[in-house]
């Protein structure tokens, strides 16, 4: 007698996971095909949260505004510092602290780059109704 296999009723193309990671890959192509300045998807993020706080702020505040744990975040304030788009000071208040903040290169390019990210989330989206934009962006809002 052959037991049934416990993915007998599994079907990959139907799991939110791959699902997800398969649109991140097509989101991914195109960020990296039509972005200049040579930012990644990670490095934009963080340094358009940057500018967005208005003002010097934390690693770890600026990790948690992106979503990255420490290391990652610590990696991508390295390549941006090392690029010149932002800067790390000793907090006044607290020397055991750095801060963070943009350069005006890094807004420079920020400026520059703003069309294209507009562009990139449009063609990303471009299979999906208008409706079906706004339900899935509210759909992957309640996810997060």
């Amino acid at each position: 007698m052959t037991m049934p296999r416990d993915d007998e009723n599994y079907v990959l193309d139907d799991q939110v996971g791959f699902l997800l990671r398969l649109a991140y890959q097509r989101h991914m192509a195109i960020f990296m095909g039509r972005i200049s300045g040579g930012l990644t998807p990670t490095q934009f993020s963080t340094l358009y949260r940057l500018r967005e706080a208005k003002g010097p702020i934390s690693q770890n505040a600026l990790g948690r505004l992106v979503g990255m744990d420490a290391a990652t975040t610590k990696g991508v304030v390295a390549r941006l510092i090392a690029r010149g788009l932002i800067r790390m000071e000793k907090d006044e208040e607290d020397r055991r602290r750095h801060i963070l903040s943009t350069t005006e290169e890094g807004r420079r390019l920020l400026d520059e780059v703003m069309p294209q990210v507009r562009g990139i989330t449009e063609a990303t989206l471009a299979p999906l109704s208008p409706i079906e934009r706004d339900t899935l962006v509210q759909l992957l809002k309640r996810l997060n």
